[in-house]
């Protein structure tokens, strides 16, 4: 197709260049996500260790098992409404970045797909050109097999037959 030493065409470098701002963008979306999931974590990790130390000074201040049972057993639903705040946060970032995701692609895929289709034109130009090309040098090949090297003598200046 293209050989190393010639320069990238045009519509390979726009195709190219099409391409790596697509993917540049999901990048960019992708690791805000990412942060923001890393955001998230952080907090509901330093909100848990804050209720664990405030749960456990509850329960050690406790002035019988009962009582300190009683107090655990009371954390249970404040730490499951954390969970499902948690997951809804999640699923929140997910949805947002399935959106974003879906915009950029909105945005990117038509310009790529037009490059890759004047790439594979240009591509296709090329290859009819160069097998153009072989063609002629095919048919000058045969030609030059086809004709003789020399002249055929007509017969003047041979010696004739001896019997």
């Amino acid at each position: 197709m293209f050989l190393f030493n010639q320069p990238l065409p045009p519509s390979a470098k726009a195709h190219l260049e099409s391409q790596f701002t697509f993917v540049s963008e999901l990048s960019k979306q992708l690791f805000t996500t990412v942060q923001k999931i890393n955001d998230l974590n952080i907090s509901i990790a330093q909100n848990v260790l804050q209720d664990t130390l405030n749960s456990t000074r509850e329960v050690a201040s406790a002035q019988n098992p009962y009582e300190a049972l009683s107090i655990a057993a009371g954390q249970v639903q404040p730490a499951a409404e954390r969970l499902r705040a948690y997951q809804q946060h999640l699923t929140n970032i997910a949805a947002n970045t399935q959106v974003d995701l879906a915009k950029t692609a909105e945005v990117h895929v038509p310009a790529t797909s037009r490059t890759a289709s004047a790439l594979a034109d240009d591509v296709a130009r090329r290859a009819n050109e160069e097998a153009q090309k072989a063609t002629q040098r095919q048919k000058a090949a045969l030609e030059k097999i086809a004709s003789p090297i020399g002249k055929p003598d007509t017969g003047k200046g041979t010696t004739a037959n001896v019997h």
